[in-house]
């Protein structure tokens, strides 16, 4: 018999790589609450030092940081303008490099006020300025399909090849923005109402609730890669896709903010009704959580999904993707 003997630091690295193993292999975690914001909430981007960043919509007009570890909340900015509209104001935010840039939907002549709809760079705490006016743009240039809204309802705004994109939900496009402020229509659709963007390396992802009454087979993850290329469905299945995003490895996933309340057009979804979903290879979805408040944005830290509710809160969900992870 041959005995081979294994040294402490190798025993405490085998069960640290066992543990690990197991971890990566175990089933998603349940939802937990983890921060409490002030008041509603829409957009979401990780920023400096790998915190989370929430617009805070509505009458807020701010910009929340919270600690990725202790969930602490404090205000990174402030002053931006307000709208009469829950889903309005703030609506979500992109950072280049340290320098975050804030997106402002539902403000204007329409709602009563005098400030731009468009993409708001902040240049301090209580202070910004404005790099381009896509309300003003989309008035000038309206769309195809039917609108009521002049200067539409600006959803989701993504980094692209230096520059930005920026969906439409009521205009039904997505536009690119250069950081001077010009401004052109990056891809048009039927009144499909896109919302959420994802980019990974060339390839844009675009979440969509499709059109009232919102149907779950109308819910799809698209994919297109420059502004003449083809349209192309990833998933569908899912109530009110309101947004997509890669987490850990080569796992994509949609978040759901579930079945429409059925009143007016841009009205939420029922309450917990909302659900965390992943895209599976062959276009399906597989729920990773589900019963969620009304969710709207959705960002991943290794392995944790965070996810913003309208109600003003982030709730996380761990271990959501599965091995291999890739790179």
């Amino acid at each position: 018999m041959i005995l081979i003997s294994c040294t402490s630091d190798e025993k405490i690295e085998d069960t640290l790589t066992t543990e690990t193993a197991l971890k990566q292999n175990s089933e998603p975690g349940a939802p937990m609450l983890f921060a409490t914001l002030p008041s509603g909430a829409m957009g979401s981007t990780i920023g400096p030092g790998g915190d989370l960043f929430v617009t805070q919509s509505g009458a807020a007009g701010s910009i929340l940081r919270i600690d990725k570890n202790t969930g602490e909340v404090s205000t990174f900015a402030s002053g931006l303008p307000v709208s009469p509209a829950p889903i309005g104001g703030v609506t979500d935010v992109v950072f280049i490099d340290d320098t975050a840039y804030a997106l402002v939907t539902l403000v204007g002549s329409f709602f009563g006020s005098d400030s731009v709809n468009g993409i708001y760079k902040i240049t301090g705490p209580n202070s910004y300025e404005v790099v381009a006016d896509i309300g003003l743009f989309a008035n000038n240039y309206p769309p195809t399909t039917d609108f009521f809204l002049p200067e539409g309802l600006q959803f989701a705004i993504e980094t692209y090849q230096g520059s930005f994109l920026v969906t439409d939900g009521h205009h039904n496009r997505v536009y690119r923005v250069t950081l001077e402020g010009d401004i052109t229509i990056f891809k048009v659709f039927d009144n499909i109402v896109p919302t959420g963007l994802e980019v990974k390396g060339n390839t844009v992802y675009m979440s969509q609730t499709g059109p009232v009454p919102h149907f779950p087979e109308d819910g799809k993850i698209v994919s297109f890669i420059s502004d003449t290329s083809e349209v192309i469905d990833v998933a569908s299945g899912a109530p009110m896709l309101v947004d997509v995003e890669y987490g850990r490895g080569q796992n994509l996933f949609g978040l759901s903010q579930g079945s429409w309340i059925g009143v007016t057009d841009g009205d939420a979804a029922e309450p917990g009704t909302g659900a965390l979903v992943r895209i599976n290879e062959d276009g399906t979805l597989t729920t990773i959580a589900d019963e969620l408040d009304r969710p709207t944005s959705l960002e991943f830290i290794q392995n944790t999904a965070f996810i913003v509710t309208l109600t003003g809160e982030v709730w996380t969900v761990d271990n959501v993707a599965s091995p291999p992870f890739g790179i």
